[in-house]
């Protein structure tokens, strides 16, 4: 089969398509025939080395969400059948992960009715993220929480949860998103000077939780990427009033010294909630692009200046 695969750590072009073996399914696993394979920051990230102290054997596989048809199922499973279409997290700690003719899955739910396997395909890493940071930072309904980054395919699903959920949401933004933001109810503010001040203005009381959505926990200029200025963390600490209030999905090492909240383990129990939310038209992640696995270089220029508008997928 053709799949992605980087044999040296760099940047995105040590990414090569090669022809390689099928994947076997293991215990617990299945494998897809792939349809779509949604591309994420950390894709780049993987790519340049990081994890590369715990999975240093190359070469590696490239993609980490995907959807596509049930080809075979390994030892044990039994709650899923050949033909099937399945979204989910594909497995990255081989020689080939979610960018290949063929990959494998630790855990999925199925595509539901109406949607495709490019806006299937985009869900997984986005809406898995912003439902735990959601959990974790132990947000209620009624309260009012602020979404910094609700710019980014995390941000945005943050904010649909949300509201499916009860709370009141404000959102920094850039103008990219801005409409679709207020198309489900929250309050946009651009980012840059001036915000804390703009948010208490449309906040009209106690922000009572900030969810920092930003790719890395940086603040965010205009043009909707992040600023060498520093973090925004602590104008969310300012506006909270509590650093317990406030988690960050990117920004791990401030979060360390100002007492901010992280979420880090992937939790695969989400999946079915995942499918039932999309199936009701809750949670979707706009596809602002679709690339054959040949052009994946153009997809990794694209993504890496973060204008993107949406979620980046390779198709085979």
């Amino acid at each position: 089969m053709r799949a992605l695969q980087f044999h040296r750590f760099g940047s995105p072009d040590v990414i090569v398509l090669a022809e390689v073996a099928r994947p076997e399914p293991g215990p617990g696993r299945i494998r897809i025939s792939v349809q779509a394979c949604g591309l994420t920051p950390a894709d780049w990230h993987l790519a340049d080395g990081l994890l590369a102290d715990v999975l240093p054997v190359l070469p590696r596989g490239l993609g980490l969400e995907v959807a596509g048809t049930v080809d075979a199922l390994g030892p044990g499973v039994h709650d899923v059948r050949i033909g099937d279409r399945v979204f989910g997290p594909a497995c990255f700690d081989g020689p080939t992960a979610g960018a290949a003719e063929y990959t494998l899955m630790p855990a999925w739910a199925p595509v539901p009715e109406g949607v495709t396997a490019e806006q299937a395909a985009a869900l997984p890493v986005a809406a898995e993220t912003a439902w735990r940071a959601l959990d974790d930072l132990g947000v209620r309904p009624g309260e009012l929480l602020l979404v910094h980054g609700a710019g980014t395919t995390v941000g945005e699903t943050a904010v649909r949860l949300a509201r499916h959920r009860g709370l009141r949401v404000v959102a920094t933004a850039g103008p990219t998103r801005t409409a679709a933001l207020e198309q489900v109810g929250a309050r946009v503010t651009p980012y840059g000077e001036g915000m804390v001040a703009r948010v208490r203005q449309l906040a009209r009381g106690p922000v009572d939780r900030a969810l920092d959505a930003t790719p890395t926990g940086g603040r965010i200029d205009r043009a909707d990427r992040p600023s060498p200025a520093g973090g925004s963390l602590p104008a969310l600490i300012e506006l909270t009033g509590v650093a317990d209030r406030v988690l960050t999905v990117s920004d791990f090492a401030a979060a360390s010294e100002l007492g901010v909240r992280t979420s880090t383990a992937m939790r695969y129990d989400l999946m079915d909630g995942i499918a039932r939310l999309a199936g009701e038209g809750v949670l979707a992640v706009p596809v602002a692009g679709t690339y054959t696995f040949d052009r994946v270089q153009d997809a990794a220029s694209l993504s890496l200046s973060r204008r993107t508008g949406g979620k980046l997928v390779l198709v085979p």
